[in-house]
């Protein structure tokens, strides 16, 4: 393989990468990359917004033609990169799967020549998008739209910590589990609800708003699951969207452990109350974090 130049340094949102080095940092942590993986990611941000094929990069990596399955050797290292940027096949900021075509490197790119030979390089994702060859792929390569308040105060993708494809898949689907009992359970205990409820000022509008939100609510933790589980396209972006609306139902139904009341005490209730509290948080975390994206086996 024809190494670059030794002093040519990439950064690209809150990472760099140094030719010269073979290192990868994110903000000035080394994240550990081995070499051939960092090769295939070198080879991607000399191009930047251009397709490389399998068959270009394995023609890189194994120019003397001593590896024979080049396809899985290829998706392995391209697997291997996106572990190290927190990246997903499915909803990818920096590697980009095209189907029986290849991969292509779309996040903001500043190539840096320490030796200023030729100027930097800026490569904008945005002009990318706007050639992209079907809607679909636009759509794709398009960071999803949150509101200026929510994109201000919640955190970012790259401020949230890499986790494990399997880890942040199960947390989510357990999630949605939890709520989807939560609301089987107080609709299946209606008349023990509804005594709990009459000593309330408006007991006959709060038991009605339960059983509409539990209605409302099943098929859309149906939805939601299991677009995750079977990774449905785009399934990020519909989520980023519907989430303001679960934001104030899930806050509301926090307080389905004081519908316990017959069975435990008002400390324990609160408690729980208050850790579900986050829960909207933590699944717009798991979903940005990976969750319905394509697991590492498919590339």
């Amino acid at each position: 393989m024809t190494a670059p130049q030794p002093s040519r340094r990439y950064r690209f949102g809150v990472f760099e990468a140094d030719a010269g080095t073979g290192e990868l940092r994110r903000q000035g942590v080394r994240i550990k990359l081995n070499a051939q993986p960092f090769q295939v990611l070198l080879l991607l941000m000399d191009r930047p917004g251009q397709v490389l094929t399998r068959e270009e990069i394995s023609r890189e990596l194994w120019s003397d033609g001593t590896f024979v399955d080049y396809e899985h050797g290829v998706n392995s290292a391209v697997n291997r990169i996106r572990e190290a940027l927190g990246d997903t096949a499915g909803n990818s900021r920096f590697v980009e799967t095209l189907a029986r075509r290849g991969y292509r490197f779309i996040a903001p790119i500043e190539r840096i020549d320490i030796s200023d030979d030729p100027p930097p390089v800026a490569f904008d994702s945005a002009s990318l998008a706007s050639k992209a060859e079907d809607p679909a792929e636009a759509e794709q390569t398009a960071i999803e739209p949150e509101s200026a308040f929510f994109s201000r105060v919640l955190a970012s993708p790259e401020e949230l910590p890499q986790a494990s494809y399997p880890v942040v898949q199960t947390l989510f689907a357990l999630l949605q589990l939890m709520y989807v009992g939560f609301y089987v359970g107080a609709l299946a205990n209606l008349a023990e609800i509804e005594d709990l409820f009459s000593s309330l000022p408006r007991a006959t509008q709060a038991f009605a708003v339960l059983v509409v939100t539990a209605a409302i609510l099943i098929p859309v933790r149906a939805f939601v699951l299991t677009s995750v589980l079977f990774h449905a396209p785009g399934i990020r972006g519909k989520f980023l969207r519907i989430w303001p609306f679960l934001l104030v139902l899930d806050v509301l139904w926090s307080l389905a452990p004081f519908l316990l009341l017959h069975h435990i005490n008002f400390g324990l209730a609160l408690a729980c109350t208050t850790l579900l509290v986050y829960s909207p948080f933590a699944q717009r975390s798991l979903v940005l974090m990976g969750a319905g994206g394509v697991e590492a086996t498919r590339v």
